[in-house]
C-alpha cells in the first residue's frame, strides 16, 4: 500500500505543477495580448541589411587603399 500512497503523492505534485504552469501560460498570453503586434514579431525572419552597389564599391576601394598602404609600408621596412 505504500506504493499506492507514493503514487498518489506524486500525482498531486504533478497536478500542482501543471496548474502553476497553466497559470504562467495564461499570464504570458495576457501580456502578449496587451503588447499587441509587437509581441507577435517573428525574430527569425528579420530583414537583412542590404548595401547598395555604390556603397559596396566605396567600401571595396577603401579596403584596397588600406591594403596598398600596408604593403607599401611593409616594402619600405624590408628595404
Amino acid at each position: 500500500m505504500d506504493i499506492l500512497a507514493a503514487i498518489g503523492r506524486e500525482e498531486k505534485k504533478v497536478k500542482k505543477q501543471l496548474a502553476k504552469l497553466q497559470n504562467d501560460l495564461i499570464a504570458l498570453q495576457s501580456a502578449a495580448k496587451a503588447l499587441g503586434k509587437s509581441a507577435n514579431r517573428d525574430f527569425t525572419t528579420a530583414k537583412k541589411r542590404v548595401l547598395s552597389a555604390a556603397a559596396r564599391a566605396k567600401i571595396s576601394r577603401a579596403t584596397k587603399r588600406r591594403w596598398a598602404k600596408l604593403r607599401a609600408q611593409a616594402k619600405k621596412a624590408v628595404s
